[in-house]
């Protein structure tokens, strides 16, 4: 069985005290062995990024942005290769891979224009022949570590703009799904990018916390669970870090008595059960507001019934299965729960029947829930939808005001008022009018509220830019030699 190794300093590193299996959620056969990284290893990682960090700092920013315009072209080129990868050990369709790979060459071409991203700004005669002006510079040697739900997207929202401002970054990828990482490595080393820029280590909370604790690691960024997300925050701002952790979410859409009811159909089946539902971004409730639930419900019924859940590499397949097993039996457990709870299962996933010995489960639809039952509380990340019915928008704006997550909404109605009104008063980072899964272009940037989101900073786009960089402010004087004296005031500025 091939053992998938680390990226250290350009070399391929398979050495490992400990070895894990990689399994083909499909068919749920293990196909790959991971190499697991002792603390020493993470060490050499972070050691060959500080020693690349001077050079790769000094690089000029025309050579820099060469290596992601390559990266652009080889990443187009052999989409269908890494999808292939994707879905050989998350289990997402092929279509879906690609997808994920579309948006994040997204931030390849957002860090392509790093020319005018990292340009300072100049004030002119401040005083008296003094001008001021201030630059931007690499924070040093940054940790990324990525969930197994998106491994090109979200490793590339991380690594592009970190690389872009002149840092050296350290990988550390999923270990369900770690092969994309190695391929994104070696691509980036055959568009340009000198040994040592980027890394790539597997591994599990060993590898985690040595990257939190290693002093010479200055910034940390991280999208998963709330639980890990809080505590990669506070470790790590502990240690004197910068920090964006991305946490979970419970993602609303509010449908109103308005709504096109195709429309929003479409769009609630698209978002729930889009990728098992394993996205950050995924719908899992819909807040029903008057009667349209009544409505609603048999249109997403019928089109569960035509829902094709299958290998991801079969082309009829729109869902694939679960990552582990593990998964599987938890994400059939809230359903069985929600039907203990009093809620109406009105689609049972647990029933739908599949060959072999796949992570696979069927969607599941559940009405009548209630707000203080786990399926609606909790992160399913999985293909169920709960409906929740309210009287009122009001109602429904307070039920997701109230929730502890607050990464994604959606309201779907016909009424601009409503619409302007939901963006003005809703509570979470990222909001759809009309639009299920409102994930920001790379030229914007990606973050939630609340419980998903663990300090400042969002991920990607502009704001990536100033988490990757440090500002320093340059006040500068050629005086004239006939004009100088000793000035004990404080400094004027006249």
């Amino acid at each position: 069985m091939a053992r998938i190794p680390h990226v250290i300093g350009g070399e391929k590193v398979d050495t490992a005290e400990r070895t894990q299996p990689v399994y083909n959620p499909a068919t749920g056969e293990a196909q790959h062995e991971l190499s697991i990284a002792s603390v020493e290893t993470v060490e050499q990682a972070i050691a060959a990024a500080q020693e690349a960090l001077p050079k790769w700092r000094r690089t000029s920013l025309t050579k820099r942005a060469d290596v992601f315009f390559n990266l652009r072209q080889l990443l187009k080129q052999r989409t269908p290769e890494l999808a292939a990868i994707v879905t050989s050990e998350h289990g997402k369709v092929l279509s879906d891979a690609a997808g994920e790979i579309a948006r994040g060459l997204e931030n390849v071409e957002f860090a392509s224009g790093l020319l005018h991203l990292l340009k300072g700004e100049r004030d002119e005669q401040v005083s008296t022949g003094v001008d001021v002006h201030s630059i931007k510079q690499p924070v040093g040697v940054v940790a990324a570590i990525t969930p197994f739900n998106f491994p090109v997207m979200v490793p590339l929202w991380m690594i592009a703009s970190a690389i872009a401002c002149g840092n050296t970054v350290v990988l550390k990828p999923s270990e369900r799904d770690p092969s994309a990482s190695v391929f994104i490595a070696d691509l980036f080393r055959e568009a340009g990018l000198p040994d040592g820029v980027l890394n790539v280590v597997h591994g599990d909370k060993v590898a985690v916390d040595t990257l939190l604790d290693s002093s010479d690691v200055k910034a940390v960024s991280f999208v998963g669970s709330t639980p890990i997300a809080k505590y990669i925050y506070e470790r790590a701002a502990a240690n004197g870090k910068r920090v964006q952790a991305l946490g979970g979410a419970k993602n609303h859409m509010l449908v109103m008595p308005d709504a096109d009811i195709n429309v929003t159909a479409d769009a609630a089946i698209s978002a729930a059960y889009g990728s098992a539902g394993e996205r950050c971004m995924a719908v899992s409730v819909v807040v029903a507001v008057g009667d349209v639930a009544d409505r609603l419900i048999p249109e997403l019924t019928s089109r569960i019934a035509n829902l094709t859940i299958g290998n991801g590499t079969d082309p009829a397949s729109e869902m694939g299965p679960l990552i582990t097993r593990e998964a599987k039996e938890r994400v059939e457990g809230y359903v069985a729960g929600a039907e203990a709870e009093g809620a109406t299962v009105v689609v049972d996933g647990r029933q739908a029947q599949f060959e072999g010995d796949g992570f696979f489960t069927g969607v599941s639809l559940i009405d009548h829930v209630k707000t203080d039952s786990k399926v609606y509380l909790e992160e399913i990340f999985g293909p169920v939808l709960a409906i929740v019915r309210v009287d009122s928008y009001a109602e429904g704006l307070e039920l997701i005001n109230s929730h502890q997550f607050g990464n994604g909404t959606a309201i779907f109605t016909r009424d601009g008022g409503a619409a302007r009104q939901f963006e003005f008063e809703v509570e979470a980072g990222m909001v759809g009018i009309n639009v299920p899964i409102p994930v920001p272009v790379g030229a914007f940037s990606f973050g939630g509220w609340k419980d998903s989101l663990f300090g400042d900073s969002h991920i990607y786009g502009p704001e990536s830019i100033n988490f990757y960089t440090r500002s320093k402010v340059v006040t500068t004087r050629w005086p004239n030699p006939d004009q100088s004296k000793i000035d004990l005031g404080f400094p004027s500025n006249h």
